[in-house]
């Protein structure tokens, strides 16, 4: 019975025993600390934290890519709210980063599609109309709907310059010549002081030398010529006294009256020519002075370009043959006389230049 108890019992005890020690190995293992286990434990967790890490990322990075592009709308309108048809509309990533252009349609609208998401700028070119450059973002998984763009009209400057006609401006211009006298008393007529005269008319040539041939200074001052003639016995044949002083007055009037007309007048009006001396005033004293005497040979034309003087030339040669028909016959010398008088007339012109370019101009004043 004892063996049989112990027979049965040994079994028994055998495997609690042995159970017994498996748990306390395994439970000195773990308060000891096996080294099989400290070395998998720091290499295992890693190995999960970084197969995460990778997950995370492809994921986020999957999140990017599967963003969707969207569309971009609009309208553009003018000041009055009606839609600009044909504006040009472009859409920029920044101001050098062109994306599309597209035209508005009839009601001024505009679409872009296919946009991806982030800053936006349009600008809106229309013809009329000042350039418009507006901001916006595209928000990923939404569309952008720009406000309406208003444009505003250019401002435009128009210069509309309203000068009256030619004739007009050189009547008004002729007005002020003959109001001109050196000391107010001395006619100072044929002188334009304006920086652009406009050309003299026919009409007003011969207004002008009817003017200073008949102005009570002129008269006296041919008395005076007459006056100094008669003293030195000029002309001997015109006599003295009185009739001998007339003859004198008039050939020395006729010889002034028939140079300034067919010179300052007739000539000038067949030729298109202008007879009046036009003050410079501006640069050297030798550029000046040359300009003067150079006027007795030069002149303006009618269409404002320098031409050789043929009127003044013409008119004084013109004067000088004219004078030997009244000069009396002993006194006559032909051609000799005709150039000589010519020559006096230029000389005296190229002197009365230079004293309008350097001394009269200071002395002048108008006479109303």
């Amino acid at each position: 019975m004892s063996l049989n108890r112990n027979l049965k019992s040994g079994p028994k005890w055998t495997l609690i025993t042995t159970a017994g020690f498996v748990v306390l190995i395994e439970l000195g293992a773990l308060a000891l600390g096996s080294p099989a286990q400290a070395q998998a434990q720091p290499v295992e967790q890693p190995r999960r934290e970084f197969g995460l890490s990778k997950a995370a990322s492809a994921s986020g990075n999957a999140a990017k890519a599967e963003q969707p592009d969207g569309i971009v709308v609009g309208r553009v309108i003018d000041p009055m709210g009606k839609g600009v048809p044909g504006a040009d509309v472009v859409l920029m990533r920044d101001r050098e980063s062109v994306l599309d252009e597209v035209p508005s349609d009839d009601d001024g609208r505009f679409t872009f599609v296919h946009v991806s998401p982030g800053s936006l700028q349009l600008r809106i070119i229309a013809e009329g109309f000042a350039t418009a450059e507006i901001p916006g973002t595209m928000v990923p998984g939404e569309n952008c709907v720009f406000p309406e763009v208003k444009l505003l009209l250019t401002t435009q400057i128009t210069e509309i310059r309203v000068s009256p006609p030619p004739d007009e401006i050189a009547q008004e211009q002729f007005k002020d010549e003959i109001t001109q006298r050196v000391f107010g008393i001395v006619p100072n007529f044929y002188v334009s002081y304006a920086v652009d005269a406009a050309p003299l008319t026919p009409k007003q040539k011969f207004h002008l030398a009817l003017k200073a041939s008949t102005d009570p200074v002129t008269i006296s001052a041919v008395s005076i010529v007459a006056g100094v003639n008669q003293a030195s016995d000029r002309f001997s044949g015109y006599g003295q006294g009185a009739q001998g002083y007339a003859k004198r007055y008039g050939a020395s009037y006729a010889n002034f009256t028939s140079g300034l007309f067919i010179g300052g007048a007739v000539l000038p009006s067949l030729l298109k020519q202008d007879p009046r001396y036009f003050y410079k005033g501006t640069g050297t004293t030798r550029s000046r002075l040359l300009y003067a005497i150079s006027h007795t040979v030069i002149t303006k034309g009618d269409n404002q370009r320098w031409q050789p003087n043929y009127s003044s030339v013409l008119g004084d040669l013109a004067a000088g043959g004219l004078s030997n028909l009244y000069i009396p016959e002993r006194d006559h010398h032909g051609a000799k006389l005709t150039f000589q008088n010519a020559g006096i007339a230029m000389g005296t012109s190229a002197l009365i230049n230079v004293l309008q370019e350097f001394v009269l101009r200071k002395i002048t004043s108008k006479r109303e």
